[in-house]
């Protein structure tokens, strides 16, 4: 006999456990299966502070506000010469508590969330590997997973969720990742201790920080335990692909080299971590949910990192989700229509991001020249670095930007 479930997740990120903990919490069994025994070491520290709102209705303030993650007030960037603008507080249109988010640890905040799916209602097995999505016709009627033991099972379940992140399982499956030809970046990434930081408010600032010629740039994002996560990303056969094929830590020494201004914040630290490399950031599903089925996180779509909007969309897709998914149930109408009716909503606050990423790009555009030709849009570019993608201002900023350097058409849902 197989087992049951309302929903089955598959993955335990942030998006994962976030679709678990709401629908569960609507009075439905849901079973997450998570392929690490434990929350891995992840990338994408760094929160954007609409998180907020979906740590709100979760239930996980106190534990962040109790955390040792630093606390995170605006975002830096620095130019290819050096300069560093002016930081874009977030709380210059927002002065309440969701103006301000959190730098985070990703294993440390990725127990936290699937502690709290558990503790709302939902089954958590970690250590278990989805290996397929059961079909009858086009219909997701459940998966096959390793469970911890090796044993091979089968679960049915009325709505399958993919939270597989970039491994994409459903989405690869069924032919529906589209790269973006422009954005095929590469990233190397590591952490250090000891390293400067800000005082004040600015200790736990972003900062980005392009290279002399802006070939590439560097993250730099503060963690707890006087760490800071630091990572250089560019073109993937920029960084890749060089004569001679130097190793990664030769690649990044080299990068560094081109930015003084991390070099001096980086001076008196010691690597802690041996260097990381990811490859091919940005892609898209055309669908994102089906009958029975349905995409959450990066299981949908990933965008560069340079906004560290990656686990904002997670927490967003993943609510927006839940909420289609509970209504559905409801009705006993998981159809790819029901399960899908928060897309047009969801990509639109990603096409946003998306539109921002391709500007940034440009060698030629600067955000400081911009905003002095039009100071009005200096609101909707905070939004979008805030998070706050859904305000219809947030859109307005892009007519005045095309005409200034070239941005891509939407990307529309199947």
């Amino acid at each position: 006999m197989k087992d049951r479930s309302d929903v089955v997740v598959a993955g335990g990120g942030p998006a994962g456990a976030t679709v678990a903990a709401l629908v569960a919490e609507g009075g439905y069994r849901v079973l997450l299966l998570e392929r690490e025994p434990t929350p891995p070491f992840k990338v994408g520290e760094s929160l954007m502070p609409a998180t907020w709102w979906t740590f709100r209705r979760l239930g996980l303030l106190e534990q962040l506000r109790a955390s040792a993650f630093p606390r995170k007030h605006s975002v830096q960037f620095f130019g290819g010469s050096g300069r560093a603008s002016a930081p874009f507080y977030f709380s210059e249109f927002d002065p309440g508590e969701s103006a301000v988010t959190w730098q985070v640890l990703r294993s440390d905040f990725d127990a936290m969330m699937l502690d709290n799916a558990r503790a709302r209602g939902a089954e958590i097995v970690q250590g278990a590997a989805v290996l397929d999505v059961l079909f009858e016709g086009e219909k997701a009627t459940g998966v096959r997973f390793r469970d911890p033991g090796g044993s091979v099972r089968e679960v049915d379940a009325a709505v399958t969720v993919d939270a597989t992140g970039q491994s994409a399982l459903l989405a690869r499956r069924l032919k529906l990742a589209e790269t973006e030809p422009n954005l095929r970046k590469a990233s190397l990434f590591t952490h250090f201790s000891g390293a400067l930081r800000d005082e004040g408010i600015d200790e736990g600032a972003t900062l980005i920080l392009h290279t002399r010629e802006k070939d590439s740039w560097f993250w730099y994002i503060p963690l707890p335990d006087d760490r800071v996560s630091v990572g250089v990303v560019g073109d993937r056969d920029y960084l890749l692909r060089r004569p001679g094929r130097p190793a990664p830590q030769r690649v990044f020494d080299d990068e560094l080299d081109a930015c003084p201004a991390l070099g001096e914040r980086l001076a008196p630290a010691r690597q802690v971590l041996p260097m990381k490399v990811t490859r091919d950031f940005s892609y898209r599903a055309r669908r994102i949910a089906g009958d029975g089925w349905v995409l959450v996180g990066d299981a949908f779509g990933f965008l560069d990192p340079i906004y560290s909007s990656g686990v904002l969309l997670a927490l967003k897709s993943g609510e927006m989700a839940a909420d289609a998914i509970v209504a559905a149930l409801a009705d006993g109408e998981p159809t790819a229509e029901r399960l899908g009716s928060f897309g047009p909503d969801f990509t639109r606050g990603m096409e946003a991001v998306r539109k921002l990423v391709y500007a940034f790009y440009t060698k030629e555009f600067s955000f400081a020249e911009f905003l002095q030709a039009h100071p009005h849009c200096k609101r909707g570019l905070v939004d979008i670095l805030s998070g706050n993608l859904y305000d219809e201002r947030v859109h307005e900023i892009f007519e005045p930007m095309a005409g200034v350097c070239p941005l891509p058409e939407e990307m529309s849902l199947g």
